[in-house]
């Protein structure tokens, strides 16, 4: 075909192959506009709304703070129960353990020897005093007749001389009477002090010498001295706190010392310090204080480890903020202020020590600053916040929340939790430790408690009186279980002050009778001390004989101590059927 022609059949330009758009290219063309497309269409993010908060207002004031120490008890005066003459201890007549009084007998030694020796002594005062007289008299007749010349010089110096020497002897026999006197009172061993007793080191028979003079002990309680140790640390920071004005002490450095038992029970007496160390111990870089507390019922004895907590310190202009509040990052804590703009801002601060449920911040927050109580976990910073009303809790709020939480159990008295808890300690401490009248008495308890968290008008299930302690062979020593039975007990005498009650050990007819007797009244004793160490008033509290088991064919029954109420019309005790006790 002619060039002509060809011109003809198109009449636009042709597009040079270069520039043609080829199918991969115009699919991926399409889809970019449709995407764009799509951006355009596509709604914008709604604003975040304000996050709801509590907070608190940092506000300065003067707040008491207390101090913490490890301390122990020591005996205000030990004194040493020593024999002064040598002879044959003859009996003890004190109990051992028991309280005793100044003047009260605890020892008496054989008279006879020293008594025979207070009669010689006499014997020879009474030939002195007859020498004596002799001489008297005969220089009564010599002294006028020198005066005559009747008798020469010598002679009436001589019988000056025998009338001065018979003097002398009298004076001299006149002590080893008061000597012989001495030695015979001190036979008759007795307390200087009211205390408690130890046991006795040397036994009934024993011959004491200067060599095993030692014969007990006597601590007084009342009062009692409480020893605690201060770090050289804790001295320079308490100085440095006092000398920037952040700590603050009593006049006088007049703290009230209050104790915190092993228990988590605070001892009802506060005391005050007594004595202070002027110098560091070499080996430890501590200072002893010693605190000195009123005991009058002797529930501090000797040796007890307790928590000391000195009041008296107020740290002046003290800016607190819940625990909660504060955010442990890092490398620091930090708190969550709001801003003036009503933003969350992130703050570092520097933290001193608690303080109950809130924290001392040293460093950080200035007044009127309002800081982030709840919420704080979901601000971030700049976050915009809604401050909202803390919600009041209910009155026993928390108690009901602890009893409605998961891992817990509903708030009990001391002697209930203990019943409930008790019963893989009872199985650890051996049969004999097991009760299970006991068992069923603290499980209904604690049931009748725990089933209703309001208080009740209606008598309990089940009354912790009359109880029954058992106790394992030989053994003086409560329990587990009688522990628990004993804090049943307390608890009711405690809300009944009027009520009294009886304790009876029990013996049986085995072996030495005398030794079962006086087991019998120190189990009873051991009880009636844990009642002591439960606030019981000694007026409710009256001992009974030991009572002897004939015929039951159980010497289980013989090891108990039984708490009755008086006047509750029980039977005799050789009457009643035999107590229940555990299986051996």
């Amino acid at each position: 075909m002619p060039l002509a022609a060809r011109s003809n059949r198109h009449p636009h330009p042709v597009v040079s192959s270069s520039f043609a758009l080829t199918p991969r290219a115009f699919v991926l063309l399409a889809l970019a506009l449709a995407l764009a497309g799509c951006e355009k269409e596509k709604p914008k993010p709604a604003a975040r709304p304000p996050v709801e908060v509590t907070t608190v207002t940092v506000t300065p004031k003067d707040t008491p703070v207390a101090f913490d120490f490890v301390g122990q008890t020591q005996s205000s005066r030990e004194v040493e129960i020593r024999a002064r003459v040598d002879g044959f201890l003859e009996r003890r007549v004190y109990i051992e353990g028991d309280p005793v009084q100044a003047g009260q007998t605890m020892f008496l030694m054989d008279r006879k020897p020293f008594e025979a020796t207070l009669q010689q002594a006499k014997g020879e005062l009474a030939q002195r005093q007859a020498q004596l007289d002799t001489a008297k008299a005969n220089l009564a007749r010599v002294k006028p007749l020198a005066e005559q010349n009747a008798v020469s010089k010598k002679d009436l110096d001589d019988a000056v001389g025998a009338y001065q020497s018979a003097e002398a002897q009298v004076l001299s026999a006149r002590g080893n009477v008061r000597t012989a006197e001495l030695n015979l009172s001190y036979t008759t061993i007795a307390s200087p002090l009211n205390g408690l007793s130890s046991f006795a080191k040397i036994q009934d028979g024993a011959y004491v010498s200067a060599a095993n003079s030692l014969l007990t002990y006597v601590a007084q309680l009342d009062p009692i001295w409480v020893n605690y140790s201060v770090s050289e640390n804790e001295v320079l920071r308490f100085r440095d706190q006092s000398s920037r004005g952040l700590l603050r002490f009593p006049p006088d450095r007049s703290f009230a010392i209050e104790l915190v038992l092993a228990d988590g029970t605070v001892f009802p007496n506060r005391g005050r310090i007594s004595f202070a160390d002027p110098s560091f111990s070499k080996e430890t870089g501590t200072f002893l204080v010693r605190a000195v507390l009123a005991n009058p019922r002797g529930i501090l004895r000797p040796g007890q480890f307790v928590r000391v907590r000195a009041h008296g310190a107020i740290r002046p202009n003290a800016i607190l903020v819940p625990q909660r509040s504060v955010v442990q990052g890092a490398k620091s804590h930090f708190v969550w202020v709001i801003g003036k703009d009503g933003k969350a801002q992130q703050r570092v601060v520097d933290v001193g020590e608690w303080h109950g449920k809130d924290w001392f911040i040293s460093q950080g927050l200035q007044p009127g600053e309002q800081v982030v109580v709840d919420g704080a976990i979901r601000l971030a910073q700049g976050a915009e916040v809604k401050i909202v009303q803390a919600p009041t809790p209910a009155p026993g709020a928390d108690a009901q929340a602890d009893a409605t939480a998961p891992d817990a159990t509903p708030p009990l008295p001391g002697w209930a939790r203990e019943a409930a808890g008790s019963g893989k300690a009872s199985e650890s401490a051996g049969p004999a430790a097991r009760d299970p009248t006991s068992a069923e008495r603290g499980a209904s308890q604690v049931a009748a408690l725990g089933s209703s968290p309001k208080p009740s008008t209606a008598p309990p299930v089940d009354e912790p009186l009359p109880a029954t302690i058992f106790f394992s062979p030989g053994s003086s020593t409560l329990t587990a279980r009688g522990q628990t039975t004993v804090t049943g007990a307390a608890s009711y005498l405690k809300g009944h002050p009027d009520a009294r009650v009886d304790l009876t050990g029990y013996t049986d007819r085995t072996g030495k009778h005398a030794g079962n007797i006086e087991l019998a009244k120190e189990r009873a004793k051991a009880v009636r001390q844990a009642l002591y160490d439960r606030g019981v008033k000694d007026s409710q509290i009256n001992m009974a004989a030991p009572v002897s088991i004939t015929g039951s064919g159980n010497n289980r029954d013989a090891r108990r101590v039984e708490i009755n109420l008086v006047g509750a019309g029980a039977a005799s005790p050789e009457t009643i059927a035999p107590a229940a006790a555990p299986k051996e």
